[in-house]
């Protein structure tokens, strides 16, 4: 088959067809969403090689359960072990020998088709396209912000980054009634926030009242330093960049404001699916491009565009 594969280059080859083992599924995959980690993974992050590719939809070709046959799903990219200490409390996300599609240990969905545990498929509804199927797992990953802390109605919160997460961070928070701000730097991006009603500024802008909740979703090491500026003494602080490299953070406003800091990552999927069937977000206007599999090479230098929001390969 073909994939999109990194082994310190990048490039288009012809791969061995994946095997399902006990317990997978073999799925089609019929489109799939370039993320900026995969763009940080092709720089260096986690070391990974492989498939790459994580935001798929795809039709079931083999399942354990014949029923599944010809659903069309997509997939949590944490392959857990399910038999550790960590899986059993629920937090299979965390486990230790966890493998992770296309970025740790497992390739990717950029590829005609991936085998994945029968258990991390989520059936999508007709209601759910496949444009709007690949903004499932970084819609779970906005949603993961209200798992993770209440938000009051009355609160300010600032969501840090104009990108493709920075903005469904905001169609997610809109829905809590606090007053929202998005500080960013490209106006066609902050133009589709504002469109939702969000306060938007760039981040030169922003006065001095601090914020109770600040989002950082900027993708650059300067996020952080940043954010720490503009949240409030025994506010939260939710880190949601990836990348590589390494920051330099000065603690001493985290203690001295005790500030609280979360660390952020992938949510559950059902939610996600949800709003998109029901139409409570539409991430639509985020969809930049699609480009077919066999240029997906071009298709990743097009999301490294600066102003660039979602670009997404057409498989099969």
């Amino acid at each position: 088959m073909k994939a999109l594969t990194f082994d310190g280059d990048v490039a288009v080859r012809t791969v061995d067809d994946p095997t399902p083992g006990e317990g997978e599924a073999l799925v089609r995959v019929r489109m799939a969403g370039i993320c900026n980690t995969d763009l940080e993974i092709v720089r260096g992050y986690m070391g990974f090689r492989g498939v790459l590719g994580h935001e798929m939809v795809g039709v079931v070709e083999s399942h354990p359960d014949p029923s599944w046959v010809g659903r069309r799903v997509t997939a949590e990219i944490n392959l857990a072990c399910g038999r550790c200490a960590w899986c059993a409390r629920g937090l299979g996300r965390h486990c230790p020998t966890r493998t992770v599609l296309g970025i740790s240990g497992k390739d990717g969905c950029f590829a005609e088709r991936v085998t994945l545990p029968a258990a991390n498929l989520h059936h999508l509804p007709d209601e759910v396209t496949d444009e709007a199927a690949v903004f499932v797992e970084p819609l779970a990953a906005a949603f993961e912000i209200l798992e993770q802390i209440h938000v009051e109605p009355d609160a300010r919160v600032l969501v840090l980054g104009d990108g493709k997460l920075g903005l469904l961070a905001c169609m997610v928070l809109r829905h809590a009634g606090c007053s929202l701000t998005l500080a960013g730097k490209h106006p066609r991006k902050l133009a589709i926030a504002e469109a939702l009603g969000v306060e938007v500024r760039r981040p030169d802008e922003l006065g001095p009242e601090p914020f109770e909740v600040v989002v950082e979703a900027t993708g650059a090491a300067a996020g952080l330093e940043l954010a720490l500026a503009h949240v409030r003494p025994r506010g939260t602080l939710v880190l949601k960049s990836t990348f590589h490299g390494a920051v330099e953070l000065a603690t001493a406003k985290l203690v001295i404001d005790e500030i609280r800091l979360i660390g952020s990552r992938c949510g559950s999927f059902p939610p996600a699916v949800r709003a998109l069937a029901h139409g409570r977000v539409d991430p639509s206007p985020l969809l930049d491009a699609v480009f077919p599999l066999e240029d997906a090479v071009q298709a990743l230098e097009h999301a490294r565009r600066p102003g660039a929001l979602k670009v997404a390969l057409r498989v099969s």
